[in-house]
């Protein structure tokens, strides 16, 4: 048997009221003598659209939500720490890298680094973009460089 809340069948509601009083504003008015795709498309796309909103809205500021959002995490997720590049890590550059001079593709290129490299953490980060020293042409050289362009050292390649 379905469990539908009285807050599901509240949101539908406003979704549909809300929807059609905008439809009937803001859509010419030929467009609703005729039942057609256009029109079934408009009701249920902005029934749903609003109705999800409202259970969003009801949801997110409800105590349930928040007891649950302030709950520990569980022992099979992986702690944020862990994804944190370490000092020192060493990683396979997968192809040619951009090595910046600050974080993000709007900075100056220092160097490029060829595909096959070996890189180092420093250890700083900032989302997806790690600083990592490089050795290019017997020079050594520290940039940014975006985590998604490296491959742990012992990792294979497919």
């Amino acid at each position: 048997m379905f469990n539908i809340s009285y807050l599901a069948i509240a949101a539908v509601v406003i979704g549909l009221v809300l929807t059609l009083v905008l439809a009937a504003f803001l859509t010419p008015a030929h467009w609703w003598r005729q039942l057609n795709a256009r029109a079934l498309a408009v009701v249920f796309l902005g029934t749903w659209g609003i109705a999800s909103l409202v259970i969003w809205l009801a949801h997110g500021h409800s105590p349930q939500a928040i007891a649950h959002s302030a709950a520990p995490a569980t022992a099979g997720v992986a702690p944020i720490a862990a994804f944190r590049p370490e000092t020192g890590r060493s990683y396979r550059v997968h192809e040619d890298l951009n090595l910046r001079s600050a974080k993000g593709t709007g900075a100056p290129r220092i160097a490029v680094v060829p595909a096959g490299s070996v890189v180092t953490t420093t250890g700083v980060r900032d989302g997806d973009w790690w600083q990592v020293n490089a050795r290019i042409a017997g020079r050594d050289v520290q940039g940014w460089s975006s985590s998604l362009w490296l491959r742990r050292a012992d990792e294979s390649r497919l």
